[in-house]
This record gives C-alpha cells, structure tokens and sequence, in this order.
C-alpha cells in the first residue's frame, strides 16, 4: 500500500507542476479574463487519459503500478476541478455570465469528447 502511494503521489507531484506551468503558458497568451489556461490543462488531461486508459484495454504495455502513476497520480494531479468550479464562481461573481456558461459548457462537453477521442486513437494503433 505504502508503494502504491508513493506511485500515485510522485505522479500528483509532476503533474501538478505541469498544471501550473501549463496552464500559465496559456493564459500569458491571452489577453481575456477567460479561464483559457484551467480549460486547456483540464481538456488535455481529458484526452491523455482516454488515451491512458484506450492502452490499457488494448495492449498490456503498462503495468498496473504505471497506470496508477500516469492515470490518478499524473492525470489527477494535472487536471483541477477545484480551480474550475472557483474560476466560474468568480466569472459569475463579475457578472460574466456569458463566460460562465461558454467555459462551463465547453469544459464538460469538450471534456467528454477528448477522453472519447483519447480512447478511440487507441484503436488505430
């Protein structure tokens, strides 16, 4: 249990730096009181884990200990549901209901889609 852990937390820890730095990355881009940065590390971490996991139905080149690293740790720790539901509490709080509802309803559609596409990008392989 103790390994598994320390998996899922090395996983958490990379990932998390990734998200910051990712999402940064974005957002320096655009000039927009837009959640650009947040959505583009959610919908990414939506398509690598449909892909993820699109492999691991498929083949047997991940271990167990491998998609537990890449899926609850890496994934999980890119990914943040926290930052999303805080950044459309303040899109609403500023009266940009029009964002709330773009970046909420892209985010989730948009996120069902990547992790569809992740999956069936296995399939050709």
């Amino acid at each position: 249990m103790l390994k598994t852990l320390f998996i899922i937390g090395s996983g958490s820890f990379i990932g998390g730096i990734a998200r910051y730095l990712t999402a940064r990355a974005v957002q320096n881009s655009f000039a927009s009181s837009f959640p650009y940065g947040t959505m583009a590390v959610n919908l990414l971490g939506c398509l690598m884990i449909g892909l993820i996991f699109g492999i691991s139905e498929r083949t047997n080149i991940l271990s167990d200990e491998w998609r537990i690293f890449l899926t609850v740790g890496f994934c999980g720790g890119f990914t943040t549901f926290s930052t999303f539901a805080n950044e459309n509490m303040t899109l609403l709080r500023d009266g940009n209901f029009f964002y709330f509802a773009l970046y909420t309803g892209l985010s989730v559609f948009l996120g069902l889609v990547a992790v569809f596409f992740g999956n069936a990008l296995t399939k050709l392989l």
